[in-house]
């Protein structure tokens, strides 16, 4: 068998063209490729079957298509084109079917559009023939009274003489008003607006009747009425309120009595205050709004209604619109709480107020519990008050007593100068056993500060150790002189321990009191000072208000600070609820919107909207003052602060305490806690339970959270455990400000302090290769060690310092050298050493430092 076996070898050769295609590639390289190309298939079509006569005769179109094979798409067969011509006749008749159709639809429609024009035609002719023949008849009935009522005058009058030819003639006087009013009410019951005046007023008022019938569809239209075919017709307008209606009547009936006269328009005072809203102006003016919009644009100022505007554009404004300006400032929304004068007739004696100070542990609360016949000190934590508290305790004669008890320790002063400014008696307790101390020297201060008499109980009398006499004697020094040393201070001695004195005490307190002839007005808006703040979890904001004047209520509406609320509820020192506090009585008054700062003074007034513009005024006053203090801060003070503050550590902590006076107090005794190198910083602090958001505080900051008195509540506890946040829970203001201290200590860096240990002489220098200068040394006191420091002293001055690097005694090496024994020494990177220099030796030590 040959190798081709019959068959043809493949290649490129048979029907198929070649072709060469140039293939480019990077860098000029070409390459020719050889190519097939391949013919494109030409289907030619069967040739057709003819058709017979009878297919001719039922299909003549397929006849026609199928007898032209030239007009037959190529490979359709006989069968497949019957079956398209079929389908276009079918979609012929069916569009011929459809215009038959809609020409139909159509003229149906016009037909009934006809039929409904006519009739609303017809009742439109109808519905004016009807008005005409109403209106003429209304015209009939005026002018048959209006007739009648001139001839009953004619005959009334007496005859006079005619008037020449030429002279005018005199015009009848006013109608009967009782019969046009009926003539016009009789008018108005049927629909119809007469629009019909007097006689002679037809005569003078004819171009307003004739303008009036002009606009006849007009006035129907007015008067409620609309056909139909106006409604179609697009006539029908805007339709009139039952008010427009109303006040047509009333100018028609104004009108046919002779009051055609317009109402004057309004001139008011607008009050305007330094900034306002266009809508609030428009308010005053009684005006638009749009035209006050209308009037800015007109100057130049494309505002909108809600937009504010200054003072001198809103004024140009009122005086466009003719009213009056009157300037206010935004401070004069508190003249609604300025203070009054009472009269003497008004005036009632009112209970003394007394505040109890004097120096912590001295026995302050003690002997108000003495008095109050309570144990208010077994209650405050490790027996020493931290709160300021209100009492009210009356006497076996039947006095009452209004008491104010502060705490001694030194980071209450503030506390302790809010309770002088609202006391009418200062008591001021001294331990017979301590005498006067620091915080009885500032007591004194507090009460001189604030112009009270004082009242100096010599406590703890009972004790062995007690000396009155030099309680007296020391008093002297601050400029109190008591009776016993012919002065006019009131002293009296008493034990609250044991009772002894309280009774005399009481009397000193009721004679001060006599002597002041206490009195206030019951009868007028209440004013108290807020002696304490706090954040109630059940209650809400609670702060504990001395009333000054007046009488506080339940139901109440009151400012105080920048908050404002009204007197939900009023409760005593006892924990009963009351109905109402006059002067002198301390409350707790629940029913804030916020909690207030300890020291505000509460106010009534009258309205909630009052209460809440005099408090957001006081709030943006003072956002306002904070950023001014920071706006007044220049550059150059910013950059020498943070400057200063690069060396400066800080301490960062968060505080939430029980009551708004121990926050405060807490925060200035933080603040003087540090020197130079390390303070304290209080990043937020406030009144209530500590909270998430307090933690998150905290951990942004790397700081610790302080509660005093207070706890955190769940989220808060399961966010500092997740954060790593540290809260520290504290009862006593001791123990808090002993951590801080300790803490603020912790990051200042130990001081390094220097013990001289020895001096050394040097006698020669030898030069030693390998090692450089070494001095051939005399110890002439203490100690040489290779350990200590060393600095080089010429003519007695510091010309290096340094470390050994090498002490010798002889040829050994040794760690140190006795007094009056010569050594070998060698400086480390210093060889510029000569006889008679000096070495210092001496020894660092760091000593850890405290605040």
């Amino acid at each position: 068998m040959s190798d081709k076996d019959g068959k043809t070898p493949l290649g490129l050769g048979g029907g198929n063209r070649p072709g060469a295609v140039k293939q480019s590639f990077s860098h000029g390289r070409t390459k020719s490729v050889v190519v097939e190309t391949k013919r494109k298939r030409v289907v030619v079509p069967k040739a057709a079957t003819p058709m017979t006569d009878a297919q001719k005769e039922k299909n003549p179109l397929t006849a026609r298509v199928a007898g032209d094979s030239s007009k037959r798409p190529a490979g359709i067969s006989d069968a497949e084109m019957e079956r398209r011509l079929k389908a276009l006749a079918a979609a012929k008749a069916r569009e011929a079917d459809d215009a038959a159709k809609r020409l139909a639809d159509e003229k149906a429609r016009d037909e009934e559009r006809e039929r409904r024009r006519a009739e609303i035609e017809a009742k439109a002719r109808e519905e004016r023939e009807r008005e005409a023949a109403q209106k003429a008849k209304a015209i009939a009935e005026a002018n048959a009274i209006q007739d009648a009522a001139d001839e009953a005058r004619r005959k009334a009058e007496p005859r006079q003489e005619r008037p020449k030819p030429g002279a005018g003639v005199a015009k009848p006087d006013a109608p009967d008003q009782a019969s046009i009013e009926a003539a016009a009410s009789r008018a108005e019951t049927k629909g119809v607006s007469t629009g019909v005046a007097r006689k002679t007023d037809r005569a003078a008022d004819r171009p307003d009747r004739d303008k009036a019938a002009k606009a006849k569809t007009d006035d129907a239209r007015r008067g409620g009425k609309l056909s139909l075919n106006q409604a179609l017709n697009g006539e029908a307008g805007r339709p009139r309120s039952m008010a427009a209606m109303k006040r047509k009547q009333e100018r028609t009936r104004q009108k046919a009595m002779g009051q055609s006269a317009r109402a004057e328009k309004q001139f008011r005072e607008v009050r305007l205050p330094e900034t306002i809203v266009v809508q609030e102006l428009a308010n005053r003016m009684t005006e638009r709004a749009a035209d006050v919009v209308k009037a800015l644009m007109k100057m130049g100022m494309m505002v909108t209604a809600n937009q504010p505007i200054d003072a001198d554009t809103a004024e140009l404004v009122i005086e466009e619109f003719g009213h009056k300006v009157l300037r206010v400032s935004d401070s004069d929304v508190e003249q609604v709480i300025a203070p009054t004068v009472d009269r003497d007739e008004d005036m009632q004696p009112r209970p003394p107020i007394i505040t109890i100070m004097g120096h912590v542990d001295h026995g302050k609360t003690s002997l108000l519990d003495a008095i109050r016949k309570a144990s208010v000190v077994s209650g405050e934590a490790g027996g020493i008050t931290q709160h300021i508290g209100a009492y009210q305790v009356t006497t076996d004669s039947g006095a009452v007593l209004s008491f104010l008890d502060t705490p001694g320790h030194a980071a209450f002063t503030s506390m302790r100068a809010r309770g002088a400014n609202v006391t009418d008696i200062v008591v001021l307790v001294v331990a017979a056993d301590d005498a006067v101390m620091p915080q009885t020297i500032e007591a004194i201060n507090h009460a001189k500060a604030a112009k009270v008499p004082m009242i100096v109980a010599i406590n703890k009398i009972d004790k062995h150790e007690a000396d009155p006499q030099k309680v007296r004697t020391d008093l002297l020094q601050h400029e109190v002189v008591v009776e016993a040393m012919s002065g006019d201070v009131q002293d009296v001695e008493v034990s609250a321990k044991t009772g002894l004195g309280l009774d005399n005490l009481l009397e000193a307190i009721a004679l001060q009191a006599e002597l002041l002839e206490l009195r206030a007005n019951p009868n007028r808006a209440a004013q108290g000072a807020v002696i304490e703040a706090q954040l109630d979890v059940g209650r809400g904001p609670v702060a504990t208000v001395l009333v000054q004047h007046g009488t506080l209520r339940r139901g109440d509406i009151f400012v105080v600070g920048e908050q404002w609320g009204k007197v939900r509820a009023l409760i005593n020192d006892k924990g009963d609820r009351v109905e109402e506090a006059g002067p002198s009585v301390p409350v707790e008054v629940l029913g804030l919107n916020g909690t207030p700062e300890a020291g505000d003074v509460l106010n009534v007034v009258e309205t909630e909207a009052q209460a809440r513009e005099i408090a957001e005024f006081r709030a943006q006053q003072t956002k306002d003052k904070r950023a001014a203090a920071g706006a007044a801060t220049t550059l150059e003070q910013m950059m020498a602060k943070a400057k200063a503050d690069v060396n400066v550590s800080e301490l960062a902590v968060v505080l939430k305490a029980d009551v708004q006076g121990s926050a405060e107090a807490i925060v200035q005794a933080l603040e003087k806690v540090g020197n130079d190198e390390v303070r304290v910083r209080v990043l937020h602090y406030g009144v209530g339970a500590i909270t998430e958001s307090d933690v998150g505080l905290a951990e942004a900051s790397g700081a610790p959270v302080i509660g005093f008195n207070v706890r955190a509540n769940a989220p808060a506890r399961n966010a500092a455990n997740q954060k790593g946040v540290e809260i520290r829970y504290y009862s006593i203001i001791y123990n808090l400000l002993d951590d801080i201290k300790a803490a603020a200590s912790g990051m200042l860096s130990n001081e390094i302090r220097e013990n001289f240990i020895g001096y050394a002489t040097i006698k020669e220098v030898f030069r030693v290769t390998g090692v450089g200068n070494v001095a051939g040394c005399l110890v002439t006191e203490g100690v040489a060690r290779r350990s200590a420091g060393v600095r080089l002293l010429r003519d007695n001055v510091v010309v290096h310092e340094g470390t050994l690097k090498t002490l010798k005694r002889f040829k050994d090496e040794v760690k140190d050298v006795q007094s009056g024994q010569e050594c070998g020494m060698a400086f480390e990177n210093y060889d510029d050493i000569r006889p008679g220099d000096v070495i210092e030796i001496f020894e660092r030590e760091e000593v850890v430092r405290t605040l």
